[in-house]
C-alpha cells in the first residue's frame, strides 16, 4: 500500500477519535481506513491504536508516531502547494516600498510594462525615505540599496551601483579640490540623514586602508535627488550612488571628488517576508526587475 496513504489514514483517525468520522473526512470507506491502519501496524511491527468498542486512542508509540507523521503529512501538503502556486497566475494588490529618488527614476518608468504584462496584477507603490517594518505595515516587497541589516527577511539581489563623491566645477574652484581623505575635514559636505551610520561617510584609501569620515555636514536632507541638486547648486560635496549622479556627471554639471580612491560595489536588492513559498506576484515581480536591470542596468539612464 501506498505509505503516505497509510499514514494520512491513521493521522486522521487520531484526529478524529475514530474509524468512522475518520472515513467520512477522508471520503473513503471505513473498512479502507482501517485497512489501511491494520498495514501501517503490520509494516512498523507495532500496535499504533488502542481499539474498544467506545474509542479509540493512540498508544505511547502510537503517539510519538502522529506527532512525526503528521510533520510529513504537512509537508507533503506544502510541497503540492507550491506546486499549485508555482503555476498559478500572479494577481492580487502588490505594495511595494521604495525610496523616493530611485522609485521615481528606476521604477516608475518600467511599471507600465510589467502591468501590461501582469494585467490581474495592481500596486500600490509607496515612495519614502523612511525605513519600513515589511511585515507589520503590510508591505509585499520593499527596494532596499546597501548593506542589508540581519534580519529573517528574504532578499535578491537585483543590480549594483558605485557610490562616489561629487561636487560641482564651480564648488570646486571656490573652494578648491581634496587631495586625499583627510582634505575632507575643510570641505562643505552634504549628508543623507536615513544612513543609518549617521553623518559618517565610510571611504577606502588607495592603500586599501579603511576610514570614515565625520561631520556635521553643511546641509543634510533624507533624499538623495535633494542631495544632487545641492551638489549641482555648488552647495558641497555629496556622497552618492552612481545611478543618481550618473547623467548629471555626463553633462559636466558634477565632477569626482577625489578620482583615485577605490570604489566598493552597492547592492540594490528586493527584499520581501519570509515562507516557504514566494506570492506569484511577488516572484513575478522580482524576476521582472532582474531582467529588466539585467538589460538596461541602473547607473547608465
Amino acid at each position: 500500500m501506498d505509505r503516505l496513504t497509510e499514514m494520512e489514514a491513521f493521522a486522521t483517525v487520531v484526529d478524529q477519535g475514530g474509524f468512522t468520522d475518520a472515513a467520512r473526512k477522508m471520503g473513503i470507506s471505513k473498512s479502507a481506513v482501517s485497512k489501511h491502519v491494520s498495514s501501517l501496524e503490520a509494516r512498523l511491527g507495532a500496535r499504533l491504536l488502542n481499539r474498544t468498542t467506545r474509542r479509540v486512542s493512540p498508544t505511547e508509540i502510537g503517539l510519538a508516531y502522529y506527532d512525526r507523521a503528521r510533520r510529513v503529512l504537512n509537508d507533503a501538503g506544502e510541497a503540492d502547494a507550491l506546486v499549485t502556486s508555482m503555476q498559478a497566475a500572479p494577481t492580487g494588490m502588490l505594495r511595494i516600498s521604495v525610496a523616493t529618488d530611485f522609485g521615481t527614476n528606476h521604477l516608475s518608468p518600467v511599471l507600465g510594462d510589467f502591468l501590461r504584462s501582469y494585467p490581474d496584477i495592481t500596486v500600490n507603490m509607496v515612495m519614502s525615505n523612511r525605513y519600513v517594518e515589511l511585515i507589520s505595515e503590510g508591505f509585499d516587497i520593499a527596494i532596499r540599496v546597501g548593506d542589508l541589516e540581519d534580519s529573517s527577511l528574504r532578499a535578491r539581489k537585483l543590480a549594483e551601483t558605485k557610490k562616489r563623491m561629487v561636487g560641482a566645477p564651480s564648488y570646486f574652484a571656490a573652494f578648491g579640490r581634496p587631495a586625499r581623505i583627510d582634505d575632507l575635514n575643510a570641505h562643505k559636505l552634504l549628508h543623507y540623514s536615513n544612513q543609518s551610520a549617521g553623518c559618517v561617510w565610510r571611504l577606502t584609501a588607495p592603500s586599501g586602508e579603511a576610514r570614515q569620515v565625520r561631520s556635521a555636514g553643511w546641509l543634510t536632507v533624507n533624499d538623495g535627488q535633494t542631495l544632487l541638486n545641492a551638489a549641482i547648486g555648488g552647495l558641497g560635496i555629496a556622497y552618492l550612488p552612481n545611478y543618481l549622479y550618473a547623467r548629471a556627471m555626463r553633462e559636466g554639471l558634477v565632477e569626482e571628488a577625489i578620482p583615485d580612491l577605490p570604489v566598493e560595489p552597492l547592492g540594490i536588492h528586493a527584499v520581501y517576508p519570509p515562507g516557504r513559498f514566494t506570492q506569484p506576484k511577488v516572484r513575478a515581480f522580482i524576476d521582472y526587475l532582474v531582467d529588466v536591470f539585467r538589460d538596461r542596468g541602473v547607473d547608465g539612464w
